[in-house]
């Protein structure tokens, strides 16, 4: 294929996924017509009222949940933030957090702040990970201390897509009394999830990233957890959160689910053979190249790769010029010429961590635009080895 493509070519999708259309329909009649307050004691709010009510059933089937636990939010960050200074405000006696040296800037931004601004009264402990961006079981259940208040590990990372055992470590936490939350941004919608029988006390899931809409995040709160809101205001969520909800886009949310549940078997199917099919392509044809991340625990979506000695920025805007989306790390860090904290924290030397593109695919994605993408990186790669100091090759 040698033409120059008229459409984007996006694979992006771990930063944001495509409003589906089928979204953007049932949302429509909220931003016009159907304008009423869910609040309100009339006939007019209360159908409004009652959509809602059909979304949060929709979010609850598809984690696996009773709409009861499920609690509508402006986005993930606000649901971990909500999480984890709840389990402190709950529990203000313990002082412990226990996280990961890779989560996401809305987990690791937090803890940071609740360490400086508090004068370090609060003590975290970040697990390490090994060279493939794996968790130390052991070193987790050592971590694990009467004085631990919660321990809030995501369970699918965003940059390489490893996932992680949440189950277990859930598990672990329960026997000892401590509260457990789960970033699970990037995991809801791409495997399966079913927190009925899980000891999962919080989840965090966002409707951006499962082609919903962005401005609306869900926090899950198991049945019978304590809990103290982070936004006190009205009687809406039940008095968890309060505020006016947005509701056409937690229509679109509920309607997102429904469609992320229909399609989770492409997802695992399709989509992970067009990641295979892409992964493949580039590491044959691109030297000195690697995969960053667990070669089968990871989403069906994601692979992260190094190419070494040329800059992962240069690398993207000569993708750019082929109308080709990805990325070099978390989007809410892409302001940021520093490497990637998850592959430092991996050990990935520096000359291949600040190479580093991470793809991430979705249904919407084609076979076309694989074997596109696999046919003009190695000349972009080529071109800027060229440019580069560091490069040695041929």
């Amino acid at each position: 294929m040698t033409n120059v493509r008229d459409e984007i070519v996006y694979m992006d999708n771990n930063a944001t996924t495509m409003v589906a259309p089928e979204v953007v329909e049932v949302m429509i009649p909220y931003l016009g017509n159907l304008y009423g307050n869910p609040s309100s004691m009339h006939t007019f709010g209360g159908l409004v009222g009652q959509d809602i009510s059909d979304a949060r059933r929709k979010v609850a089937d598809l984690i696996g949940a009773t709409p009861e636990e499920v609690i509508f939010t402006s986005c993930g960050t606000e649901s971990d933030s909500t999480a984890i200074l709840s389990a402190l405000r709950t529990f203000p006696e313990k002082r412990h957090i226990i996280t990961t040296r890779v989560e996401h800037p809305a987990v690791k931004s937090l803890c940071e702040n609740l360490e400086m601004v508090t004068g370090h009264k609060y003590r975290v402990t970040r697990l390490k990970v090994d060279a493939e961006g794996m968790i130390d079981i052991d070193e987790y259940e050592a971590a694990l201390t009467e004085d631990t208040v919660i321990a809030s590990i995501m369970w699918a990372n965003n940059e390489t897509g490893n996932i992680y055992p949440v189950e277990k470590m859930a598990t672990m936490a329960k026997q000892r009394g401590i509260l457990f939350h789960t970033d699970a941004v990037q995991a809801v919608g791409k495997i399966p999830l079913d927190l009925k029988n899980l000891d999962i006390d919080f989840l965090s899931l966002s409707g951006h990233k499962l082609h919903g809409p962005k401005g609306v995040g869900v926090l899950y709160i198991k049945r019978g957890t304590h809990f103290v809101p982070f936004l006190p205001g009205g009687h809406q969520e039940h008095g968890r959160r309060g505020g006016t909800e947005n509701v056409a886009s937690i229509v679109g949310l509920g309607k997102a689910c429904e469609l992320a549940a229909a399609n989770m078997e492409e997802e695992n199917t399709r989509v992970k053979r067009l990641r295979d099919r892409l992964e493949e392509g580039l590491l044959s044809g691109v030297s000195q190249s690697r995969l960053n991340g667990h070669k089968t625990d990871r989403l069906p979506n994601t692979t992260n790769i190094s190419f070494e000695f040329v800059e992962g920025e240069a690398i993207l805007l000569h993708m750019n010029q082929h109308k080709i989306c990805a990325s070099s790390g978390s989007a809410c860090t892409s302001g940021s010429l520093e490497p990637s904290h998850v592959l430092r924290a991996m050990g990935v030397p520096f000359t291949a961590a600040h190479g580093s593109i991470r793809f991430s695919l979705s249904t919407y994605n084609s076979e076309e635009e694989i074997d596109y993408v696999v046919e003009k990186m190695p000349p972009i790669i080529e071109l800027l080895r060229k440019m580069s100091p560091f490069w040695k090759g041929n």
